[in-house]
């Protein structure tokens, strides 16, 4: 999969820029603020309809601006296609080839994995990084995926507010069994997918940071899958009226990962931290490739900070074994860490202008 062009208008602080991207190794140089990260930000957009970084939606758009779009052309199994992304006063707006299509439905047409600061959230933060991490693997794979994500939501939006407006306990009843009866297919999903990840994301492990010693993973579903959902919910109800959410379910899945000489995260470096992030997000990477036959594009944002060299050189390591078009950050061409990998294309921000170089 590779981005031919990509065009962005009014994204933070870049008021409108035209990249012509090469298949393999786009690099992207400017200084602090100058908009690299935008750039990235733009394709993180037309693959998840959000952004990577947090903070309110208004903050995406440019000072002054009534809204932001970012277009691509995208070259891929399907052939090529036009894909955009638009957010104005109505709202976002999704579309391919000029038709106004759902948001779910650009997504699953551009994959875009990002890997930058803040990304050991994956491995250091709270289980809502990890649990989307996984599922944005599972839709990719599971076409039915988010149709019955959608469903599940539907049924815990509706228990939850009945939990917070204080009703019977027997009003629960109905939505118990639509919890039940979603759940399902959702567990299997992502322990089909988890199971095929594990081996992959062990290997990236294991070369990146091998004096952590074993790797575990570990998939914890969200409730006890040996008993049913709806028994467990009618069980908790009490506690779960008290909060004013519900406290089992799918919605509440998590993966931990330790090692035979670290057992707790807590004792990772904040570098480790991140060497360990990387090795999910290029396991994740040639998964998708396996299954789908393509390639997703990497953006790597500084990957090399907070790195010793070592590390890096193995990091950089795995970037180079796959086939992934690539568009990476840095400060300058001799901060960027892959060596004898020249760049295809270059690209130089300042202050939201962006220029070619190569």
């Amino acid at each position: 999969m590779e981005l031919l062009k990509l065009q962005v208008n009014d994204l933070r602080v870049i008021a409108a820029a035209r990249l012509e991207l090469a298949p393999r190794l786009n690099l992207i140089v400017g200084g602090n603020g100058a908009g690299k990260t935008s750039l990235l930000e733009a394709t993180f957009l037309l693959s998840h309809g959000r952004s990577f970084r947090s903070g309110p939606r208004d903050a995406l758009v440019r000072q002054g601006s009534a809204g932001f779009s970012v277009f691509g052309e995208l070259d891929s199994r399907s052939g090529r296609r036009r894909v955009g992304l638009a957010r104005g006063a109505a709202g976002p707006e999704a579309r391919i080839d000029g038709a106004t299509v759902g948001t779910g439905e650009l997504v699953r047409n551009v994959a875009v994995l990002y890997f930058g600061p803040g990304s050991q959230s994956l491995i250091a933060g709270a289980g809502e990084e990890r649990r989307r991490f996984l599922d944005w693997g599972v839709f990719h794979v599971e076409h039915d995926f988010l149709d019955d994500w959608r469903r599940y939501q539907r049924a815990l939006k509706q228990r939850n507010a009945l939990l917070r407006s204080g009703v019977s306990g027997g009003a629960l009843d109905a939505w118990d069994k639509e919890l039940e009866r979603n759940a399902a297919p959702l567990v299997l999903a992502r322990n089909a997918y988890f199971a095929a990840w594990i081996p992959l994301l062990q290997d990236r492990l294991a070369r990146l940071v091998p004096e952590l010693g074993e790797p575990t993973v570990r998939l914890h579903p969200g409730y006890d899958t040996a008993r049913p959902l709806g028994e467990i919910l009618r069980e908790h109800r009490e506690k779960d009226f008290a909060r004013g959410h519900t406290g089992a379910g799918p919605h509440r899945a998590d993966w931990l990962l330790s090692f035979s000489g670290s057992l707790r995260r807590e004792h990772l470096s904040r570098g480790q931290e991140k060497l360990c992030a990387f090795a999910c997000v290029m396991a994740q990477a040639r998964l998708f490739a396996e299954r789908l036959g393509q390639w997703p594009i990497l953006g790597l944002d500084d990957v090399g900070s907070e790195i010793d060299a070592e590390h890096r050189e193995r990091a950089f390591g795995l970037v180079a074994e796959g086939d992934a078009q690539i568009l990476a950050t840095a400060t300058s061409r001799a901060d960027w860490g892959l060596t004898g990998h020249a760049p295809d294309a270059m690209f130089h921000v300042e202050h939201g202008r962006v220029g070619a170089l190569v």
